[in-house]
């Protein structure tokens, strides 16, 4: 057997929140673990832009890249915020499993209130950006794609005390998918390590 026929390594994807980086401690942490606990999945984390087409465009080029390949990987999805939502889309369009945490459901509603400004990432990277009603329009258009009942397979991860994000709003998006849903917390999900042996075993365990 040709080594191309192998079944390539397991990977993982993680997709950030917006404006934020691959330097998150979120992403860091798991991508750490994975290091130690499963040097077998190959760890990708890329920047994303608050930009949702370039964003969308990226992520897109990249999957299809994985998946053209003549053994294609299992792909398995995590998505913080508005990587959640972006996990969702990609789900949607792919039917690739993956665990979103306290993840964006309507961001075109709150995208107006940046335009104008110059934006920052959380990180202090030296990097700008200033988003347009394109953006805000772009927003919308892929929330259409996800706007009929899912089909992919999720899990819902969210703390109530989301300061940032409604999380009954998630509970009632990803109502017919498995949740864990705690009281207390915040947004940045507040000792998610707990949970990164359970995310492996729900993306790579059931495909």
């Amino acid at each position: 057997m040709s080594e191309s026929q192998h079944k390539q390594r397991p990977i993982l994807v993680y997709l950030h929140g917006f404006l934020s980086s691959p330097q998150s401690f979120k992403c860091q942490q798991m991508h750490a673990w994975l290091a130690e606990a499963h040097p077998e999945i190959t760890f990708c984390a890329p920047h994303l832009s608050p930009h949702p087409g370039a964003t969308i465009d990226l992520l897109a080029d990249l999957l299809d890249r994985y998946l053209e390949q003549p053994a294609a990987p299992q792909i398995g999805l995590v998505g913080s915020s508005m990587g959640g939502f972006m996990a969702t889309v990609l789900g949607e369009r792919y039917r690739l499993p993956a665990v979103v945490v306290n993840p964006a459901v309507h961001p075109a509603r709150f995208m107006p209130a940046y335009l104008g400004q110059t934006l920052h990432p959380y990180s202090g990277e030296d990097r700008e950006y200033r988003l347009t009603q394109s953006d805000v329009d772009t927003m919308r258009q892929l929330e259409g794609e996800i706007a009929g009942p899912l089909n992919g397979r999720y899990w819902l991860l969210a703390q109530r005390g989301d300061e940032t994000l409604d999380s009954r709003e998630a509970e009632a998006f990803y109502r017919n998918q498995h949740q864990t849903i705690e009281e207390g917390g915040d947004h940045s999900f507040q000792r998610f390590e707990r949970y990164h042996q359970a995310i492996i075993d729900f993306l790579f365990n059931q495909q």
